[in-house]
């Protein structure tokens, strides 16, 4: 409760509960409620829970208590023993992302009648809604359709209604291709009794009506075409809420909640838009904005200085709006109070505002290194029996020999020229458009097949956060590790100037580092995400140069040592993420595919392994590309995982430095560009 409203009701709360001492509030007897009332209620928010409902790390086959949903449901629990009044909801990517998720979707799909893992853990909390992200659509209509317990009027849809969560999905801008409909309903209202006080103290139950209308990223049409070209459409956000808004507010509801899976971005608005969180939060008539996909959380500094948005308090355009972390890791909650006014409930903006409870939090002094202890909330012990047995039969699935490996393969310096943990998704990559491509497009049989890969796993997550394949045997697990999302295969035809520019583009993961300058300088830029960090093998040779602005970065190029020039014809293989446009690099947006496989790249690499059996220095392919020399006045740095400068020894990279240990399971390196 805020000062606020503390100050403005302590004398009449005191008054009540003298008269009321030992009785539950007073039951509505249906009568007006009058003006002056005030309640608070708190809405909860999970988003991008990406199927981790265990503290487990599958690749790693140990507990990691930094993350699962297991622990959310500690904060969920405590949440509501601090607010009598909360609804709790999910802004979406909760089917999809883990070993957990690929095992009951692509290796024993749950039937009709069973419901999935992650589902059965929220249920056991209770959830008053939630809508679909974009990883939702990774596995295909007719999973979706099946496991969210939605019958779909779309090609491969279920028309019976299967085992699904307890609780209302929402999506109003994605329609069915067949009749134009909607595939879930785009709002519904839901109805719970909260305690209200009247102007003279005395508590009381009143029912309150919660509309919720929800949004996915309209690239999902780009992003999974191969599942859902032509068989559903797509629209803008704000143009999704603006058709459906009219008709949850003639339902007459209290409070109108708008579930978006998307972040903020003030940038002109398109119905293509990926993150729309800003336009949402101006159309009129939503209370309060819960956001997701973005693996940032609101409020918080990430977004401190954006236009009309308080990043403290939590508000943008003046909508209470929050957006939690992501895989279990945070709690998002909006306190809002609420003032009868004119017979209605009126959201008090001054008073309201949001936060993110993280499930792992420092606590104490500081050591000696200056890093502080980290304390994580205990696991709810509600949540793990109910999914043992899918989770003990996905670590069976992971462990299932394929191959063995005289190479350490990791993605630790991965930003840094180690390419160990690419070098087989690459070679795995092209390997199979070199044998399926001349089938399909024998015209093509004679173009020279290069593969991009990127490293998934560069410590966004936290220092566990990257890929670790031990020398060894290697199971399904090695595989899954080496590459983490359920992509499926792409390959695009372009020219030397379409590889240019997509290396152009790649080389934007790194800061513009100035020789001249005597203090410190990141190489990294922490905005430009790991994973649009495409690294491309084949038989090509490049030189970044990091002294150079963005887009003439890539000062040598070179296929089988000779010069590209801009009219060489190449096969890029990739997956259908990046083909269709994913990341927004240039020239790619599905036109010029020319391959698109049935199978994920993840089975490919895995059935890649077997064959070879064994994996050598001779089976990958030397890292293609090097930092231009450079010589700086000052250190240039990076922060990856701590104690791992052996890794980076072992992989050639003698010019990578230690220059502090954090403390936390991190470290600062500096990198010796000179040479």
């Amino acid at each position: 409760m805020s000062s606020r409203l503390l100050r403005s009701t302590t004398p009449l709360l005191a008054l009540a509960g003298a008269l009321l001492a030992g009785c539950a509030g007073l039951p509505w007897q249906g009568s007006a409620l009058a003006d002056g009332s005030r309640a608070n209620v708190a809405i909860l928010e999970t988003t991008d829970i990406h199927s981790n409902v265990l503290s487990y790390d599958y690749y790693k086959l140990k507990p990691d208590e930094s993350l699962g949903y297991e622990r959310t449901a500690t904060l969920i629990r405590r949440a509501r023993a601090e607010f009598s009044n909360t609804f709790l909801f999910d802004s979406g990517d909760t089917i999809q992302g883990s070993v957990l998720a690929d095992y009951q979707a692509l290796v024993k799909p749950v039937g009709c009648a069973q419901e999935l893992a992650v589902y059965q853990a929220m249920d056991a909390m209770g959830y008053d809604g939630g809508t679909a992200g974009n990883h939702e659509f990774n596995y295909g209509l007719g999973f979706l359709s099946q496991v969210t317990g939605t019958p779909m009027n779309v090609d491969g849809g279920h028309d019976n209604r299967c085992a699904g969560p307890h609780f209302p999905l929402v999506l109003a801008n994605v329609y069915s291709a067949r009749d134009g409909k909607p595939i879930f309903r785009p709002w519904t209202v839901v109805t719970k009794t909260i305690s209200a006080y009247t102007p003279d103290g005395s508590r009381i139950e009143v029912p309150l009506k919660v509309g919720i209308i929800g949004f996915t990223p309209p690239p999902i049409m780009d992003w999974d075409k191969q599942n859902l070209a032509g068989k559903v459409t797509v629209s803008g956000v704000v143009e999704a809420a603006q058709k459906y808004l009219p008709e949850l507010k003639a339902q007459h509801p209290d409070l109108i909640v708008a579930i978006l899976h998307g972040g903020l971005n003030t940038a002109p608005y398109t119905p293509q838009m990926e993150n729309a969180g800003w336009y949402l939060a101006g159309v009129p008539g939503i209370d309060a904005l819960l956001l997701g996909h973005s693996h940032t959380e609101f409020p918080g500094p990430h977004y401190a200085g954006m236009k009309d948005v308080d990043a403290k308090r939590g508000l943008v355009r003046g909508v209470p709006t929050v957006m939690g972390g992501f895989f279990g890791k945070d709690l998002g909650v909006i306190r809002l109070v609420l003032d009868r006014q004119g017979g209605r409930w009126v959201v008090d903006r001054d008073e309201s505002h949001s936060e993110v409870r993280p499930i792992c939090s420092k606590s104490g002094s500081p050591n000696k290194s200056g890093s502080q202890a980290v304390e994580c909330v205990p696991a709810d012990p509600a949540i793990a029996p109910l999914v043992q047995q899918a989770h003990e039969a996905a670590i069976a699935y992971v462990n299932t020999p394929i191959g063995n490996s005289s190479v350490q393969m990791s993605s630790y310096f991965a930003d840094e020229g180690n390419m160990s943990a690419l070098a087989p998704v690459n070679a795995a990559q092209a390997d199979y458009v070199r044998t399926e491509l001349p089938h399909s497009h024998p015209e093509l049989a004679d173009v020279p097949v290069l593969s991009a890969a990127a490293a998934f796993r560069t410590g966004f997550g936290g220092p566990d956060d990257y890929t670790d394949v031990a020398a060894g045997p290697l199971t399904l697990r090695s595989a899954a590790d080496l590459y983490f999302y359920p992509n499926t295969l792409a390959a695009v035809k372009t020219d030397g100037a379409g590889l240019k520019a997509w290396l152009e583009k790649s080389a934007g993961r790194f800061n513009r580092i100035d020789p001249a300058k005597a203090g410190e300088q990141q190489l990294i830029n922490s905005r430009f995400v790991g994973y649009n960090f495409d690294q491309i093998q084949g038989g090509i040779h490049y030189v970044i140069d990091v002294s150079k602005p963005v887009g003439q970065r890539i000062t040598t190029l070179s296929y089988q040592g000779k010069p590209v020039v801009p009219s060489d014809p190449f096969i890029i293989v990739t997956n259908n993420y990046r083909a269709s446009g994913g990341g927004h690099f240039p020239g790619l947006d599905g036109s010029n595919i020319v391959l698109t496989a049935p199978d994920g790249t993840r089975e490919i690499l895995a059935k890649w392994i077997e064959r070879k059996k064994q994996i050598g220095v001779a089976d990958l392919e030397p890292t293609s590309w090097n930092f231009a020399p450079l010589k700086v006045h000052g250190p240039v740095v990076f922060t990856g995982a701590a104690n791992k400068l052996d890794v980076a020894k072992a992989a050639g990279l003698t010019n990578i430095r230690l220059v502090k240990d954090n403390g936390d399971g991190t470290a600062i390196y500096a990198i010796d560009l000179s040479h």
